[in-house]
């Protein structure tokens, strides 16, 4: 046990509302030491007293906002809840699942076919609206710099140009940058590192809201037409999964409104499958890569998978694809390791420093009115002209010093939208760019693209990504032609750019089989499937050696529990006897109303699951349902008097969810305090139980398989000795000097 650097006991709230342990008998300190088999124990305090997040079901109210960000890698945040993924087969649900006939059962498969539908087709047109917006607002604005400096060549005054040019762009970045700092901060970046969160089981609070959509796509509209280093398909994923969680459930919460549909997916379980599928719809509409979508969702996303969610995946991906051509049609018919590397200091010293909304939005408008000094200079010092030929595609071609029937090579890249030069490094002809343009184009927009990650605007890295990547893929196409002295077709630099693309985008975001059939399915080409592959899988390999992945970075600068695959290396040492918290609270079959209501109140112990236990194991009880029952007075002396209205049943439950209503919400008079609940009918009889000796890296295999929230450990005799909830695993990682656990704290 010697390679353990660090062994820990904390002390503190416990875990997020619901994972930690609670105290026996009342305890009111909320301390414990974990007891670790050999080596010392250092004892770890409540590492910060600043709370990101309360999560009530009043979010809604604006929070005070903390002095400082406590975000560190080394720390594992007690704020973030899981998810229930495994369904609590209690007798309510074992009553109404044998009620249920095979027709039912038919029916409830056509209408998660239903669902997927919906989710594609809603998600299509999101990415419509985001397109024809982004198109029109980014033309205005290109035309208008357009025409204004081509008054101003010949004359003189450019720098009424440039002034005009960084006042636009500042000015939509600050109405993005306004909506997501005041209105919906977790609405800022490209929401693919929440979403893998929460298909891992991490509830990250407002994630899936609808408010968070409309911000998004606002701000993401905002963003790419303020003329940032950023792109719209990350957003176009969180969006498919936000609409999924949606329409899945039948109603909005937020708007209260229900339309009394779907009510049999209102639970954790239903709703994870359809956010995989609203993620793999927002890839294809992004792409144009159905496929490519249900890889993504299963290599990036979906932490569980079976055989029928795929055909529902694709599915949903299909008609996202269709909606988004079909309306986009009648419109118009009118990687290096370095990067991530940067990025993680950049966005870690943003977090630290720049956290108050007005600070954030300054921050988003000087790199707007940066972005268009930049780039404004570049085209101004450049000497690349190139002739306008008869076939001329360029969109915003801007002539500037150039002779008559040229136009400035610089401005392709930089006066365009980031997609569409993208295109045009792809497409245009050889010797539509010199290798001196290429190269500076390269350096200035990869500090201009890392420099704007993690501003607080709706934004993605992968059309960035591309497009450095295409850029240099390019420059070194052009460089292996002019050494070979020859322009056969295998130095084209326009099939160097995309493998270049591809190269740069697999090593920030390190994913590989989806990537290439991504880029194949983009470009419509199956030919440069294999060089792709080889260079995604070089760039993994590569990046891999140096930091981990940018999502993984930021999932870490999170802190948020994730889950891997597999359990860390070297694991298999320790025991969940070891890994386990302890001791634990439980509960009688039948049990007091006022010590529940006392323990559901303890702040200090502010836990979801409880074991039901008349000596040995006989079930697990939610904080989620004991709150429903308490809600509905559902008492051992109403059941047996003439005040018992009707039996609850699961609609009650699925009603509530996924807001829950707080214990501090819920009346309990002193004379019902002395009654008595029946736990029996309303646990889950069977739950997933390891015995004490079982190693770490088994538990972890069946915790995240199964997608578990609690798992009780128990002794020779069935008895419960402890509880293993999600903290206590992701809290052991392969750090540099071997097996380490993180801190514990309430950031």
């Amino acid at each position: 046990m010697a390679n353990i650097s660090k062994k820990v006991s904390w002390s503190g709230r416990g875990d997020d509302r619901g994972e930690r342990t609670p105290l026996l008998n009342g305890a009111e300190d909320g301390k414990y030491n974990r007891h670790l088999s050999g080596g010392g124990i250092f004892n770890i305090g409540r590492l910060s007293t600043v709370d990101l997040e309360e999560i009530t079901p009043e979010e809604d109210i604006v929070r005070s906002r903390p002095k400082e960000i406590p975000h560190n890698a080394k720390l594992l945040s007690l704020k973030y809840e899981s998810l229930d993924y495994d369904n609590s087969e209690n007798q309510l649900f074992l009553e109404e699942e044998r009620r249920m006939s095979h027709m039912g059962f038919r029916c409830l498969e056509t209408r998660r076919w239903v669902i997927c539908g919906l989710i594609g087709f809603l998600t299509g047109l999101i990415a419509c609206l985001i397109d024809i917006a982004v198109e029109k607002l980014a033309g205005y604005k290109y035309s208008a710099v357009k025409q204004n400096i081509e008054k101003f060549t010949e004359f003189g005054g450019l720098s009424i140009s440039l002034i005009l040019w960084a006042v636009l762009n500042s000015a939509f970045v600050m109405v993005g940058a306004i909506a997501v700092a005041f209105f919906e901060p977790i609405a800022a970046g490209s929401g693919i590192p929440q979403i893998k969160c929460y298909l891992n089981g991490v509830k990250i609070p407002r994630v899936v809201r609808l408010k968070t959509l409309a911000i998004k796509v606002f701000g993401v509209i905002c963003s790419v037409a303020g003329g940032l280093a950023v792109g719209k398909e990350g957003p176009m994923i969180h969006s498919g999964a936000v609409v999924a969680a949606g329409v899945s459930q039948g109603r909005s919460t937020s708007l209260k409104k229900d339309f009394k549909i779907f009510e049999y997916f209102r639970r954790d379980t239903e709703k994870r499958d359809f956010v995989s599928a609203g993620a793999a719809a927002g890839v294809s509409a992004a792409f144009g890569a159905p496929v490519g979508g249900v890889l993504f969702s299963l290599e990036e996303g979906a932490s569980f998978w079976n055989q029928m969610l795929t055909w529902r995946i694709f599915f949903a991906s299909m008609i996202s694809t269709f909606t988004l051509n079909f309306f986009l049609s009648i419109y118009h018919g009118k990687g290096t390791p370095l990067c991530p590397c940067i990025k993680y200091y950049i966005f870690f010293t943003k977090l630290k420093y720049i956290h108050r909304p007005c600070l954030q939005v300054m921050e988003a408008m000087l790199v707007a009115a940066v972005t268009a000094t930049v780039s404004f200079a570049m085209i101004y010092f450049s000497n690349d002209c190139q002739p306008l030929g008869q076939d001329n595609t360029e969109e915003y071609s801007l002539q500037l010093f150039c002779a008559d029937g040229e136009y400035n090579s610089m401005a392709t890249a930089f006066f365009n939208t980031p997609e569409r030069s993208v295109r045009s490094l792809f497409h245009n002809p050889p010797g539509s760019y010199n290798p001196l343009t290429l190269g500076v184009f390269t350096l200035a927009y990869f500090v201009l693209a890392v420099w704007t990650y993690g501003l607080t605007v709706s934004a993605g890295v992968f059309i960035p990504s591309l497009l450095i990547g295409a850029a240099w893929g390019r420059l070194f196409g052009i460089l292996l032609s002019t050494i070979t002295s020859s322009q056969s077709i295998w130095a084209d630099p326009g099939k160097y750019a995309l493998i270049g693309a591809a190269a740069q985008l697999g090593g920030i975001v390190r994913m590989t089989l989806s990537l290439t059939v991504i880029l194949v399915e983009a470009t419509g080409s199956v030919t440069y499937g294999f060089p792709i592959m080889l260079v995604l899988i070089t760039a993994k390999i590569v990046g891999d050696y140096f930091i981990e992945g940018l999502y993984d970075v930021h999932i870490k600068l999170q802190s948020v529990p994730f889950l891997h695959w597999e359990a860390p290396p070297t694991s298999h040492w320790l025991t969940a006897r070891e890994v386990m918290s302890s001791p634990v609270t439980c509960f009688n079959r039948v049990e007091k109303v006022g010590r529940i209501v006392d323990v559901l109140s303890n702040t200090s112990t502010n836990h979801n699951g409880f074991p039901v236990v008349p000596g040995k194991i006989c079930g697990l009880i939610l904080r989620s349902q004991l709150i429903v029952l308490l809600k509905h007075k559902v008492f051992v002396e109403r059941a047996s008097s003439r005040l018992s209205h009707r039996k609850l049943q699961l609609k009650d439950f699925r009603d509530a969810y996924p807001r829950f209503p707080p214990i501090q919400s819920i009346h309990v008079s002193q004379d019902e305090r002395e009654c008595m609940m029946d736990l029996t009918e309303f646990m889950n009889p069977t739950p997933y139980t390891v015995p004490q000796e079982t190693s770490l890296p088994r538990v972890f295999k069946l915790f995240r398989a199964l997608g578990l929230r609690h798992l009780v450990v128990v002794d020779n005799e069935n008895g419960v000795v402890g509880l293993v909830t999600r903290k206590d695993l992701a809290r052991y990682h392969l750090g540099k000097d071997g097996l380490e656990e993180l801190h514990l704290a309430q950031t």
